[in-house]
């Protein structure tokens, strides 16, 4: 966990990189790293926005339309001229909650990577989640006990209790400014009863969560990113105070950094005067926040009014800034999948023993094969390790196909630290560890058999679950094609370990892949 500054690797001399494709905005940092006797911090030195609006451009069939996906490639392209020659290990990118639900977003995320020249990832909203508090909490005063961190992002909201840089309670709903903007103001026609509906329908979705929030308590209440920051300044900038809406010329560029529940109401009644968001006269409305800020206005009202909030402070550090630190601590073996796996594995009750025999295992016959110039080794032996580590746990439902229950809860369970395709890896290789092969050979998508070979080799020559006996085993792969080489004595030994070599050559042969096994 981040729960002190790390001591880092980096040097103060180099450079990091974040890119958020937000539903709304796509936002890029750059900051320096900069090591003292505490610890290693971030100092900004380039940020570049662009507002895309990407949540506007999904059809009612969940499709980006072409219109969002250019306006997504062009602005991708512009940040990946000003990373261009980082070190890789020094950027991360990172995809929400339109590029969650799109069913073109596979696409969309290859072209992207393209444009950029880096790997994104989709995380999923309780990662985001972490991400944004771990944001947070680097940037805003510390306070003693819980702090609540609520963002408001173009399609989803995210709602996190945390203490110091650790997170505790995360939720991740279905209702950002942009989605309920289009939803309850879909051409910029604005009444009180759409407004309404609108704080009605946000309501309802924080009510679900808000007991367990209300139970845990906080000292602290944070409004993080674009549309918190964005209230606040129109609140400031209008001095809707709650002595009154009308506008005062003054203070056009000032900003207190808070969002009070007067002066929420007061900005709500301020809009309902007019008809159509064109026609809204407030100090600081951007052209490029109009279109989306009442749907953000009616979600907030809806978390002051469902939390109890009164005020809350705001801060422009969020998603990106946590992807930074996170990143940080990813190089220094703070990585919250490691976390995350030791959880699944108390939680499931893994034989560690077992997990630790078959990733040993499965890792060195990953070390005996060539390493091609794409493949970033140390990732993939990580990724290995957590399968072995993870590949048992759907015994705690069933012993009949436990795979299937192991790749399931991999597959959809929440897990901190990783990213949608990390758990679709992860869970192709939990579905792929034992048994037949033919549904993964179907899989366009899935390119990891190199690691699926190890795996599966390891787990039956560990199928004894002791370590007494075990052969020397040499592998090799050329092409697709493996070689399995061992003692023809030991083989003859162990005539259920052999057997079970032999029905692996036969499966792997059935879909295509050569597979011989060597006895000498």
């Amino acid at each position: 966990m981040l729960d002190q500054p790390l001591d880092s690797v980096f040097t103060s001399s180099d450079l990091v990189a974040a890119v958020d494709l937000g539903s709304n905005s796509f936002r890029l940092l750059v900051a320096q790293t900069v090591s003292t006797s505490s610890g290693t911090q971030l100092r900004p030195i380039d940020t570049l926005r662009e507002s895309v609006r990407l949540a506007a451009g999904l059809t009612d069939t969940k499709l980006l339309d072409e219109e969002a996906y250019q306006r997504g490639l062009s602005a991708i392209r512009r940040f990946g001229e000003r990373i261009r020659g980082f070190d890789p290990s020094h950027v991360r990118a990172v995809a929400t909650n339109t590029l969650r639900v799109a069913k073109n977003a596979q696409k969309f995320v290859l072209d992207a990577q393209e444009a950029l020249g880096f790997p994104i990832e989709v995380i999923a909203g309780v990662e985001e989640a972490r991400l944004i508090y771990i944001g947070a909490a680097h940037e805003v005063p510390a306070v003693q006990g819980n702090r609540l961190v609520v963002d408001i992002g173009g399609g989803s909201t995210e709602f996190i209790i945390g203490k110091g840089y650790e997170p505790k309670l995360m939720e991740s709903l279905y209702i950002g400014c942009v989605s309920h903007s289009l939803r309850f103001f879909p051409r910029g026609n604005i009444d009180s009863h759409a407004f309404k509906e609108a704080e009605l329908a946000a309501r309802r979705e924080i009510q679900v969560i808000s007991g367990a929030y209300l139970k845990s308590g906080w000292k602290q209440v944070i409004g993080s990113s674009g549309t918190a920051r964005a209230l606040a300044e129109l609140i400031s900038q209008n001095e809707f105070n709650g002595n009154g809406d009308g506008l005062t010329m003054g203070r056009v560029n000032g900003s207190s950094g808070l969002i009070t529940r007067e002066g929420l109401k007061s900005l709500k009644k301020h809009l309902l005067k007019y008809e159509h968001i064109s026609q809204v006269q407030l100090l600081g409305l951007k052209d490029d926040r109009r279109a989306v800020w009442p749907g953000g206005l009616a979600i907030m009202l809806a978390v002051f009014d469902e939390l109890g909030i009164e005020s809350m402070e705001v801060t422009d550090a969020a998603l990106r800034v946590g992807v930074l630190y996170d990143l940080l601590g990813r190089s220094q073996h703070h990585d919250m999948r490691y976390v995350t796996v030791e959880q699944f594995m108390q939680r499931y009750a893994v034989d560690r023993e077992q997990a630790t025999r078959v990733g040993k295992l499965a890792a060195d016959f990953l070390a005996q094969l060539p390493k091609p110039d794409v493949e970033n080794r140390s990732d993939n032996i990580a990724l290995l390790q957590w399968a072995a580590n993870l590949h048992e746990i759907g015994l705690s439902i069933s012993h009949n196909g436990y795979h299937k229950h192991s790749a399931y809860i991999a597959g959809n369970a929440d897990m901190p630290g990783f990213s949608k395709n990390d758990q679709a890896r992860l869970a192709a290789l939990l579905i792929g560890h034992t048994g037949k092969l033919g549904k993964l050979s179907h899989n366009a998508s899935f390119n990891d058999w190199r690691m699926l070979f190890c795996l599966r080799l390891a787990q039956v020559l560990c199928r004894g679950r002791n370590d007494v006996d075990m052969p020397s085993v040499k592998v090799s792969e050329y092409g697709g094609s493996y070689l399995v080489s061992l003692s023809k004595e030991w083989a003859e030994e162990h005539p259920l370990t052999e057997f079970s070599l032999q029905k692996e050559a036969v499966e792997w042969e059935r879909i295509g892949h050569s597979y011989k096994l060597s006895l000498k």
